[in-house]
């Protein structure tokens, strides 16, 4: 007798619900780091201690490191949440149509499907640049609020200043260098991720045979070791790709601060390097991939729990 299974929209819920929490943890947690890393990025002649003398300055220290937080929570809490529904969906599709079975949970640590290396590759690639394109509004408003070249009082008034100025066309200014950061860098994270977990999890666990085929498997893991390796996992796999796409990201902010200045990937990557130099390409890298290990670790591994639960 085969097993019930849920309703899809309730699982696509409980998919969306965990990805907005976790998302929304994280940014307001590691805003920090985020407002940090635009203010290096902000200029080739910027760096962390001007950034830093600059916020110690302010009269009000707290809310100086955490401004931007509302839209920047906003835009996590919202793309984590489309990122990992569509994820989510991809996956379970991908494996469907590969094995033609209902589901199966990986053993170990993962409470998600369990996919070929390709598969992880290109699913978190597509999943990743479906949530950027809708979520970008709300991430070139998060970048303006963080940087010192702008001062609204209000994302409405954000909102209206971009209009203003740049049109609708402004709220999806660096669009394109996005997609070239988040498609490799998605891909790739969701490729290492679960690379890791099962190395990792192998490392953790006791091995256990089987009486029927006497075969060696990985005995169950408590939840505490499970998460423990999924926060090891995620931690490891977001610094690597936040390092290997780190160039994308300082591109990106550039073109988002001051769109007339910088119009596209190619002038504005010439542009960065005839003027400040190739290193700019490598501003806030420590920054960032400080910031994405810590929020990719926190998000997956409380996304992972929730849906376990």
């Amino acid at each position: 007798m085969k097993e019930a299974r849920a309703p899809p929209r309730v699982k696509s819920g409980r998919h969306f619900v965990s990805g907005l929490g976790s998302g929304m943890a994280s940014a307001v947690i590691l805003q920090p780091l985020d407002l940090l890393k635009t203010r290096v990025q902000q200029s080739g002649r910027s760096s962390l201690t001007d950034s830093l003398r600059e916020i110690r300055q302010s009269p009000h220290l707290i809310r100086s490191l955490w401004r931007g937080t509302v839209p920047s929570a906003l835009r996590t809490g919202f793309g984590s949440a489309l990122y990992f529904t569509s994820l989510n969906a991809i996956r379970q599709q991908v494996q469907q149509s590969s094995v033609g079975t209902p589901l199966q949970k990986q053993s170990g640590s993962s409470a998600l499907p369990s996919l070929s290396n390709t598969a992880n590759l290109a699913s978190g690639a597509i999943a990743r640049t479906f949530a950027g394109f809708v979520l970008m509004p709300l991430t070139v408003i998060k970048v303006r609020f963080e940087s010192s070249l702008y001062s609204y009082p209000s994302i409405w008034a954000a909102a209206r200043d971009i209009r203003r100025v740049d049109g609708i066309r402004g709220f999806f200014s660096g669009f394109g260098a996005t997609a070239i950061r988040d498609a490799p860098y998605a891909g790739m994270y969701v490729l290492f991720y679960e690379m890791l977990k099962t190395r990792l999890g192998a490392l953790a666990s006791p091995m256990s045979s089987l009486p029927k085929d006497g075969a060696r498997r990985p005995a169950s893991m408590g939840a505490w070791m499970a998460s423990s390796v999924n926060f090891s996992s995620a931690i490891l796999a977001g610094a690597a790709c936040s390092a290997i796409s780190n160039p994308f990201d300082a591109v990106k902010t550039r073109i988002q601060l001051q769109p007339q200045q910088y119009r596209n990937v190619v002038q504005a990557g010439y542009r960065m390097i005839a003027e400040d130099g190739f290193r700019s390409l490598w501003d806030g890298l420590a920054l960032r991939m400080s910031r994405k290990a810590l929020s990719s670790a926190l998000a997956w591994t409380v996304y992972e729990e929730l849906i376990r639960r």
